[in-house]
């Protein structure tokens, strides 16, 4: 039987000790059996071995025994286990005298070596690829070749590692680097020449660092690597670029702090050379089966104008958010939930995109608003109370509206005059439904810089409401449904308003008056009405089988007593220095509003179309190989016409509707409004209709937006990334770390990249027209605003790609924010290059950063630089 020296090869790096190690190793493709058989088993137990359990053997080729010396040879697919170790590899060389087991791949005739040993501990680690290795089964001890084990995210390598009953690895001539690939991307790494890897550290003989395969001028004699068995505390990478108002910049450096299994927190840092910095800290908890959330707390310090001038000066700002979520299992029939945004109305707009938790969602944003909720449902689910804490802030104003707090209690529909015993469908009455629901409010409105101030909290204004609809709904002449409702609403104040002239040396000022003390106010609504549905079918037209119509009109009369009469005391009236009445409701600044001036009795009327063709398709079997296709989807025209109004008895007819093009691709919304009335030279609505000045009506607004992406298999794609991302994180044996990891990409799906992509190109354009009198052309002209937004990438090689945004506003007639970014994917790491080329953001940004060993396997990248990784 020829014999020869294999030289082994793991992951680059040469062995000496490995070739001399597989000195005895057997060439298969030299050897003819002398027992052949497609699956050879053996299970040894010999008396007074001292074994404990069985060594049980498998060959799926060929088994070759030194009966003499009690040595087996096993190759190709080979198996051997005793207790909980397994061992599979092609050459297996099994001496149950010595109990020793030899293991290593072959070279096949292509000569590549092949059938590496593959190492299952039984101790819950995961299964190890290895070259070749000796293992005393019986002392549970053995020096293995060429391997690559992963430690907390990292991959140490090494030509020989011996592991002991202690579960401690010596290891000679290693490598610990980012990668897992068995020829790393060594842009950063420590060779080690001699080590010991124990349960919390790893403890080195001399070192030196690599970076880009180049050997660095950094080495250590000896080092402790910390390797603890849960998340631990490390230095954050920054990014480094420069920004156009604020300089040079190095963003976000910092550490992160892993406190224990439930929270950990990132403090972060951002220094601009014109003196500008910022500062963060991101605090993140979770409790399995209970809750999770956190929050982050940012300040920045933006240096504004030209040092030395008189306009040099600091804007401070600052932001704060939190959210909390529950999970429902934790206590059923109660939630709790926190999504908190507050801080400066200036804090996106000065610090720009740069920082890793800014986006340009930001600073495009003009309202920010938080709530924290809890709820509760009783009596099996048909009451359920929800008390919030709201907030809204509007960043254009710089006004803001605090509730605290809003209390909802909504008691589910019943039917009181039903019977729980009753046999038969319903009687008319029986079908009567009555439901219950009540709110009460406390709110403030006011600027931001005045809601802190001296008297702010005497500007709150709070209310009850209680809502009481009753409706009863019937099938009327077979084809019609016949609906009737009475609604009422009763409202509770504690403060109501007074209005007057005052003469004052200056002029006559008209003053509002609040007056503390409890009032109520109510209204009610009836209403009753008929709808039904008309179906229409179109012929045959060419390839278009038939085309259907599906027309939903409905009517209903509506009337509402004009609450605005004395006897009801919910309005009053005073005269101006003109002496003319103005009559105002004293509820007008109440929370929940005042009951309707004027008696309403008229008719409400819409009519809703949806109209779709049914074509024949090859490739969609189903509805007998037809394809529907939507024409117009919600075409809507709704309106009303009071009786009882003195003049414009008829409501502004409003339309909206939807459709689609390109087989669903492109899909397209409008909507605006009609008015039946011409106005008079001061722009005035008056009570002529349109069409006597030669028009139907007067198109008063008129909104349309569509996008459209000219390669819709990159959506698809992403969903699909995402999809297998989920799949990942309910996988079982993932570490807390990945799992979150993870969970961070998958609520985010638009903030990566797509390498498996080419090429994509999308659109979007929103055009909104609306009629206003122009008092110097004394005329109505429109108002119109129109905005094409364009987002895109392709890919120069499989491993770089560019993407961009922009867009045109054609009423500014100037290009939006617009930016460019290059991705570089370096398996283990990735790279990328930001570019903001003009405008009020103009910067660039330059970001390395290593990527978790989770991730290495995922065709995705980040496209914001806000990953957590550190070294």
């Amino acid at each position: 039987m020829a014999q020869s020296n294999i030289p082994l090869k793991q992951n680059g790096l040469q062995s000496k000790d490995a070739v001399s190690a597989n000195s005895k190793l057997q060439d298969t493709t030299k050897i003819k059996p002398v027992d052949s058989t497609k699956s050879v088993q053996d299970t040894a137990k010999k008396k007074g071995s001292g074994l404990q359990a069985e060594v049980s053997i498998i060959a799926v080729d060929s088994q070759k025994s030194e009966v003499a010396k009690n040595i087996s040879h096993l190759y190709r697919g080979a198996k051997v286990k005793y207790q909980d170790f397994e061992l599979s590899a092609d050459y297996i060389r099994l001496d149950r005298n010595q109990k020793k087991i030899f293991a290593s791949g072959i070279y096949d005739k292509s000569g590549k070596y092949v059938g590496r040993p593959i190492v299952i501990m039984g101790n819950g680690e995961s299964p190890k690829t290895v070259d070749s290795l000796y293992y005393d089964y019986e002392k549970q001890e053995g020096n293995t070749y060429g391997i690559m084990t992963e430690v907390d995210g990292g991959f140490i390598q090494a030509n020989i590692v011996r592991k002991n009953i202690y579960d401690e690895m010596s290891i000679y001539k290693g490598l610990y680097s980012t990668c897992n690939l068995p020829q790393p991307h060594t842009h950063f790494g420590i060779h080690i020449s001699k080590g010991i890897v124990t349960k919390n550290q790893i403890i080195s003989g001399p070192a030196y660092l690599v970076v880009m395969g180049v050997p660095m001028p950094v080495a250590f004699p000896f080092a402790f690597f910390p390797k603890p068995d849960k998340r631990a505390s490390g230095f954050l990478f920054p990014s480094f670029g420069e920004d156009y108002t604020r300089g040079f910049s190095m963003r976000d450096i910092g550490w992160y702090l892993a406190f224990n299994d439930y929270w950990d927190s990132e403090i972060r840092g951002s220094l601009y050379s014109k003196g500008s910095w910022e500062a963060s800290v991101n605090t993140r908890y979770t409790v399995n089966y209970k809750y999770n959330g956190g929050f982050n707390i940012r300040y920045a310090n933006t240096k504004v104008g030209v040092e030395g001038t008189d306009n040099y000066g600091s804007n401070k700002d600052f932001n704060v958010t939190w959210n909390h979520t529950q999970r429902q299992e934790a206590n059923p029939g109660t939630s709790f939930s926190a999504s908190v945004n507050f801080g400066t109305t200036s804090f996106f707009q000065n610090t720009g995109t740069g920082s890793v938790q800014n986006s340009y969602e930001n600073l495009a944003r003009n309202r920010m608003g938080s709530s924290i909720s809890y709820g509760k449902v009783f009596a099996d689910g048909k009451v359920n109370l929800t008390a919030s804490l709201t907030h809204s802030q509007d960043m254009a104003t710089r006004s803001i509206q605090l509730s605290l707090p809003n209390i909802s209690l909504n008691v589910s529909s019943f039917n009181p005059f039903d019977s729980k015993d009753r046999v038969g469908e319903q009687k008319w009455y029986q079908r009567i439904n009555v439901g219950y629901s009540f709110q009460a409010q406390n709110t403030v409105n006011t600027a931001d810089s005045l809601l802190f101030s001296s008297g702010g909290f005497k500007r709150f204004q709070n209310g009850f409401q209680h809502n009481i609809p009753i409706s009863l709904s019937l099938n009327a002449f077979k084809y019609f449904q016949f609906n009737t409702s009475v609604n009422y609403t009763e409202r509770w104040y504690l403060q109501s308003t007074r209005q007057r002239i005052d003469n004052t040396p200056s002029g006559y000022r008209q003053r509002l008056d609040t007056l503390q003390g409890f009032n109520r106010a109510y209204d009610y609504s009836i209403s009753t009405g008929l709808s039904t549905k008309i179906y229409g079918m179109y012929p045959k037209i060419g390839k278009i089988e038939a085309i259907r119509h599906v027309v939903t009109p409905s009517i209903n009369l509506n009337y509402r007593p004009d609450f605005s009469d004395p006897r009801y005391g919910f309005y009053q009236h005073y005269n101006d220095q003109y002496g003319n009445r103005n009559v105002y409701s004293i509820f007008a600044q109440g929370v929940y509003g005042s009951p309707s001036a004027g008696k309403s009795a008229g008719i409400g009327f819409s009519i809703d179309n949806n109209i779709e063709a049914k074509v024949k398709s090859k490739s969609d079997t189903t509805d007998g190989g037809f394809k529907k296709i939507p024409i117009l989807q919600g075409l809507t025209f709704s309106g009303n016409y009071n009786f009882v109004a003195d003049s414009l008895k008829l409501s502004p007819i409003t339309f909206s509707g939807r459709t689609a093009f390109f087989d669903q691709k492109m899909n397209v919304n409008f909507n605006g409004t009609f008015d039946p009335y011409s106005v008079d030279d001061n722009g005035v609505r008056i009570n002529r209709y349109a069409i006597k000045d030669g028009s139907l009506a007067r198109l008063t607004n008129f909104g349309l937006s569509f996008d459209y992406s000219l390669n819709p298999k990159a959506a698809k794609s992403r969903n699909n990334n995402i999809d297998s991302l989920r799949k990942e994180m309910s996988g079982a044996g993932m570490t807390p770390e990945q799992a979150q990891a993870l969970a961070r990409i998958s609520s985010d799906p638009n903030a990566f990249v797509d390498f498996n992509i080419p090429w994509n190109l999308a659109a979007s354009f929103s055009f909104n027209m609306s009629k206003f009198f122009n008092s110097s052309t004394r005329r109505m002209d429109n108002q119109i605003t129109s905005t094409l937004n364009l987002h895109g990438d392709f890919s120069v090689t499989p491993k770089w790609k560019v993407t961009f945004q922009s867009g045109y506003d054609f009423k500014q007639k100037e290009v939006v924010m617009t930016s460019f970014n290059i991705y570089r994917d370096l398996h283990c790491w990735d790279m990328s290059f930001g570019w903001m080329p003009f405008g009020r953001y103009r910067s660039y940004n330059v970001t390395i950063r290593a990527k978790a060993s989770i991730l290495q396997d995922l065709k995705l990248t980040k496209r914001a630089s806000s990953g957590g990784g550190y070294f």
